[in-house]
């Protein structure tokens, strides 16, 4: 089916295409959306179910080929030290993302000029700031103003609690003089824009159905849709088509009912992700690009960024309720995100507390790691440590190499016959010293929090969340994919906002700055609509 023009075309509606539709609804142009999941309803969400835990291990895995719903498509990671991490349908993967929303720091836009390390990005942080701020507000961030280690903002609520578990975590980083300050975090600590607040239920990796996590499901859609979007779902986007004149003219994409459409369109957003975008693109073969689309540098799909991930649990004798309250938003230390030379290793990361398990996979992971035993003595051992543990996740900055990819693969394909992704990665020895750097010192940490027991672990592999790098963004066309707005070098009318446009990933979690870059790069597009293509 060929299907009438549209003005503006987004592939994906997560975290990035979400905010690219909303800003550019101003311009009421017609705007369509295509994502290829559904819509998540809350009430299937598994915390109404008695069975919550057992989800995340299936239908609400956070790992896709675990999950293997009829709108994931498979992903091949037996070349990747680390498994890709992913959920699609409206609201993308900030459906079960843990929420935890730092920015980048304005180091982490120059670590060439500081560092001589990778690529400077074209932008800086005062250029996203404005969007920061406004993404914080639709968003709905809750958080503490003065941090130290940051430039100043004012998130628009007040932060979430600390609980038991940040509290001893802050005792023991004050004992060692380390900077720490509580989370930023998406979820809302009082009503907000129609929603209530947290109820510190705790399973928010496999949805909120309370709808006190900011997923872009109930930030940014439905206003975007009320404006005139239109958002379709179920459909699966297979490849960008060309005009002889070397602009994307639409994409050929399957329906719900599996029929081949092709919706045309004069504007072509790309919102699929660091893996997602560079697989569509690859897999966009012409005469003109018979490399994939937009890829004369040779880029696309080179360069993926992953955040490397350690982490530490300690067992305190006192109870710290650690099951409750959002499980990845507490505080956090930036005592080590900056470089210093002396410890082996350049730029850094930061020290992020996290809360404990449920009772399910406190038992679970007990018996994987031999701390509580089946039969004879289980249940003594199971009331030592649920609920008496926090854990430290140690998230790194992972700079940028070309032999770290997305590829085609060449047998593997999802269900409507598109090849499936190809990961390919390995840890850099920067990121394993740095990672064992940290480990060490979230173990001091821990201990200085009066920890009775610590145990360590990582790098660790199913921690692919954080997608980036496969179509960065620069001045020079034969060392990047897109300008310092997000435009194609190689295809005038071609533009991407997600997490691939990085440059370098930070040692943060990076859905803020995802977003505050596609509310840029939408703004740019709305301020040079008369000479878009020039």
């Amino acid at each position: 089916m060929d299907e009438d023009v549209v003005d503006v075309l987004i592939i994906g509606a997560g975290a990035s295409g979400a905010a690219a539709a909303w800003s550019l609804a101003d311009t009421r142009m017609r705007i369509v959306c295509l994502e290829q999941g559904d819509w998540t309803n809350p009430a299937d969400y598994p915390s109404n179910a008695a069975n919550w835990e057992n989800q995340s291990f299936g239908p609400y895995s956070i790992d896709p080929n675990v999950r293997a719903r009829e709108t994931d498509y498979p992903i091949n990671n037996d070349d990747s030290a680390v498994k890709v991490v992913n959920f699609n349908g409206v609201g993308g993967s900030t459906i079960l993302y843990a929420a935890h929303f730092p920015r980048l720091h304005p180091s982490d836009f120059q670590v060439k000029t500081l560092d001589a390390v990778a690529e400077d990005w074209p932008i800086d942080y005062a250029t996203l700031e404005p969007y920061f701020a406004l993404n914080d507000r639709v968003m709905g961030v809750s958080g503490l103003s003065g941090d130290p280690m940051n430039p100043a903002k004012q998130p628009p609520l007040p932060p979430l609690p600390m609980g038991l578990v940040g509290e001893a975590m802050a005792r023991g980083f004050n004992q060692l003089g380390w900077h720490w300050w509580p989370s930023d975090s998406a979820i809302i600590s009082q009503p907000y824009e129609g929603r209530d607040k947290c109820l510190n239920l705790g399973p928010c990796t496999s949805g909120c159905a309370q709808g006190g996590k900011s997923s872009t499901d109930v930030t940014y859609w439905p206003e975007a849709i009320r404006r005139g979007v239109e958002l379709r779902t179920r459909c699966r986007v297979r490849e960008i088509t060309m005009n002889d004149n070397g602009f994307a003219d639409g994409v050929i994409y399957y329906n719900a009912e599996g029929e081949e459409c092709h919706q045309r369109a004069e504007v072509v957003v790309m919102a699929a992700n660091g893996v997602g975008t560079p697989r569509i693109l690859l897999n966009s073969v012409s005469k003109q690009f018979p490399r994939g689309l937009a890829n004369s540098s040779g880029l696309v799909g080179k360069n993926l960024m992953f955040h490397p991930v350690g982490n530490v649990q300690g067992r305190f004798d006192e109870r710290l309720d650690s099951h409750k309250g959002p499980q990845g938003c507490c505080i956090l230390s930036k005592e080590f995100y900056e470089t210093d030379l002396s410890r082996g290793f350049v730029r850094g990361y930061n020290l992020q507390i996290t809360r404990g398990a449920g009772p399910m996979a406190t038992a679970m992971a007990g018996f994987a790691n031999g701390t509580i035993p089946w039969g004879a003595g289980h249940h003594e051992a199971f009331a030592k440590r649920f609920d008496h543990v926090a854990s430290i996740g140690v998230i790194g900055e992972d700079l940028p190499e070309e032999h770290n990819t997305v590829t085609l693969d060449p047998k593997l394909v999802d269900s409507d016959g598109i090849p499936a992704p190809k990961i390919t990665y390995r840890y850099s020895d920067n990121s394993l010293k740095m990672i064992a750097h940290g480990i060490a010192r979230a173990e001091e940490a821990m201990w200085a929090a009066g920890a009775v027991e610590v145990r360590s672990n990582g790098p660790a592999r199913l921690t692919g969340w954080h997608l980036l790098g496969t179509a960065r963004m620069g001045s020079d066309p034969g060392t990047s994919v897109v300008n310092h707005w997000g435009r194609s070098h190689d295809v005038k009318n071609l533009f991407i906002v997600d997490g691939s446009i990085f440059v370098t990933g930070g040692g943060v979690n990076p859905t803020s700055t995802i977003q505050a870059l596609a509310l840029y790069i939408a703004d740019t597009m709305k301020k040079n609509l008369a000479n878009l293509f020039d």
